[in-house]
């Protein structure tokens, strides 16, 4: 599965298209629907099992993983604490097993930016007759040409405004792309600019709706856990450049060496320190997960958030000597290493961010 997805990965790339190939591979191979609860006829997997799954993906193509990524997310939690309201959610699982049904929150807008960071949200859920009408820009909204389901951060015109997230169709009439996702990295996630313009929703259809102040903003550390699943993904990636700088080395062989770059002594040092960092990084991550399915109540929210920031770290650092060493040849667009640099550094771009991640730790840190 991953060596079919990678094979499409550099069409993707190229094209900025929607991976709809590669997601419909990863739906057939279970996926997509991994996270599912038992309760609703899913395999209900964990955070370890999710973050491999997400490195495994990462390997074929990141842009992939990250669509997948936020399928999965809503899945697990929704297994861990039901939300969704019954019937609705019950009609997308049943959907789920069928095709590939995505999933993503729109929260990042224009002016606020993320809410990581602090804030409420300017997108407007007017209240109608019937339900909602909900009106906004969002940005970065990764799958966005293929959701099933925006799960749309939103305040209300009420008198009393409250915040909350209402889930809307993505056929729904009034939702256009605004903006084109044009980055150096995951080129094809699709992470576009989309704009609400009085979609409709029906009243019931929202969740975590709630009073209007700080209680509504984003918590950090209450969802780290879920951090480690899109490090192992960023590993992935680093893993595919490893294999691909280890082609290299193997199989470059210079006039004036006369045997393969892989036996001269900086490139065995680098071998190592790639090694080193990577293996490392995993043992982090998914000893972390580990020990959050595990119930582990020793295994703080810090811990996790600190496990991302450094598998963060390591993956970026692991590539670049990797194409340092390459020269010329590992930048070249007819190279894979060149697309697997770019699309490592999108690791540490990720809400939240790592000033965020270290404040939400020395905070706990420096407590009494």
């Amino acid at each position: 599965m991953t060596a079919r997805i990678a094979e499409l990965a550099t069409h993707y790339d190229r094209s900025a298209a929607f991976p709809a190939e590669s997601l419909r591979i990863a739906h057939e191979a279970g996926l997509l629907t991994a996270t599912i609860g038992k309760r609703y006829g899913g395999q209900g997997a964990g955070v370890e099992e999710s973050a491999r799954i997400l490195h495994t993906l990462g390997q074929g193509d990141p842009s992939v993983a990250l669509i997948a990524a936020m399928t999965l997310t809503n899945h697990a939690r929704q297994a861990v604490q039901p939300h969704w309201p019954e019937e609705l959610y019950a009609r997308v699982v049943k959907e789920s097993f069928e095709r590939p049904v995505l999933l993503n929150h729109a929260r990042v807008e224009p002016e606020l930016g993320s809410p990581a960071r602090g804030g409420l949200p300017a997108t407007r859920a007017r209240r109608t007759a019937d339900g909602w009408a909900v009106s906004g820009t969002k940005r970065f909204v990764t799958g966005a040409e293929g959701l099933d389901w925006f799960l749309v951060w939103a305040t209300t015109d009420e008198d009393e405004p409250r915040v909350g997230t209402f889930l809307v169709p993505g056929g729904s009439p009034g939702i256009e792309i605004t903006g084109r996702w044009d980055q150096l990295g995951l080129r094809a996630s699709g992470s576009h600019d989309v704009t609400f313009r009085d979609v409709e929703v029906p009243y019931e259809h929202v969740i975590g709706i709630g009073p209007h102040g700080p209680a509504a903003e984003q918590d950090n550390r209450a969802g780290a856990a879920l951090h480690l699943p899109l490090a192992a993904l960023y590993l992935g990636v680093a893993r595919t450049a490893q294999a691909a700088f280890h082609h290299f080395a193997q199989t470059r062989v210079p006039a004036n060496l006369g045997h393969p770059v892989a036996r001269t002594e900086r490139f065995r040092r680098a071998a190592g320190e790639i090694e080193v960092l990577l293996a490392a990084a995993e043992q982090l991550v998914f000893g972390g997960a580990g020990r959050l399915d595990a119930g582990d109540t020793s295994y703080t929210p810090e811990q996790a958030l600190g496990a991302r920031v450094l598998a963060d770290r390591h993956g970026v650092r692991a590539v670049e000597p990797a194409v340092r060493l390459l020269g010329n040849p590992g930048l070249s667009r007819g190279n894979p290493l060149e697309r697997h640099f770019r699309d490592i550094q999108s690791a540490p771009v990720h809400a939240p961010q790592e000033d965020v991640s270290l404040l939400a730790i020395d905070t706990k840190a420096l407590t009494p």
